[in-house]
């Protein structure tokens, strides 16, 4: 297929920044889904010795930056399942 092999890149060198914006792009979604699959603490790997791992962050502060309260020390509103 024309314009893929690198001889096509040597006759027309004007699809080299076409070719580094598209890995770019690709790089990055492929970070960002492995980012969201290993940090979310939604998503568990193990069920069997972490069944629910959301129920670690019910009493820590998961917004980045709240200058109007500290979530640390408010109770938080989500049913408790385990009682």
């Amino acid at each position: 297929m024309q314009g893929l092999g690198l001889q096509s890149i040597k006759k027309n060198p004007a699809l080299i920044p076409l070719y580094v914006c598209v890995a770019a792009g690709a790089i990055g979604a492929v970070y960002y889904m492995a980012r969201l699959a290993t940090r979310n603490p939604d998503v568990t790997w193990n069920r069997s010795t972490n069944p629910e791992p959301w129920q670690e962050y019910k009493d820590k502060q998961y917004k980045f930056y709240s200058p109007v309260r500290d979530y640390s020390k408010t109770k938080s509103a989500a049913p408790n399942y385990e009682e």
